[in-house]
């Protein structure tokens, strides 16, 4: 990534953006266009492929403070790393508000995103609902983030993302 990216305690936040996972090349190279329709600017799209991706993490993770494990920022970091070990793309978006991250997430969905995530300041929220039911849980370092699948883990939300795309 590059060398201006937003960093919380040594990883990864691009506070104002819109962090968006897609299965391939091919569905980012879909969603970067797509998204270039509704007006963004040029340069509100940045894009990393998986390899990008896990050089990344590994550096947030070599070079993290403790108080990173304190938010939820190293737990988001690893399910990061679980889609980017399993050749997942990103796309990270700035956005200007709420309403137009809700715009970029749908645009995104539409082309295969698996997870699009919009972090503020405080928070990081999940815009793309997982298919199914499945209550939150309350999330934690200890406990990790809440996937939204049964086992609670991003890999299981990978592969059911995968099998309903297939």
């Amino acid at each position: 990534m590059s060398s201006d990216a937003q960093q919380s305690f040594g990883v990864f936040k691009p506070v104002g953006h819109v962090v968006i996972s897609l299965p391939d090349a091919d569905s980012a190279d879909r969603a970067a266009a797509a998204l270039g329709q509704i007006g963004l600017r040029p340069d509100a799209v940045r894009r990393y492929t998986d390899r990008e991706m896990l050089r990344q993490i590994d550096a947030d993770i070599a070079n993290a403070s403790p108080i990173a494990a304190i938010g939820q920022e190293m737990n988001l970091i690893l399910a990061h790393r679980v889609l980017a070990e399993r050749g997942f793309h990103w796309l990270v978006v700035y956005a200007t508000g709420d309403e137009q991250a809700l715009q970029i997430a749908r645009v995104a969905e539409g082309h295969g995103a698996e997870r699009a995530q919009h972090y503020g300041h405080f928070i990081i929220e999940e815009l793309i609902e997982r298919p199914g039911a499945v209550p939150q849980v309350a999330e934690s370092p200890d406990r990790g983030l809440d996937a939204q699948t049964p086992s609670g883990k991003e890999s299981e939300a990978a592969d059911a993302g995968k099998a309903l795309r297939d």
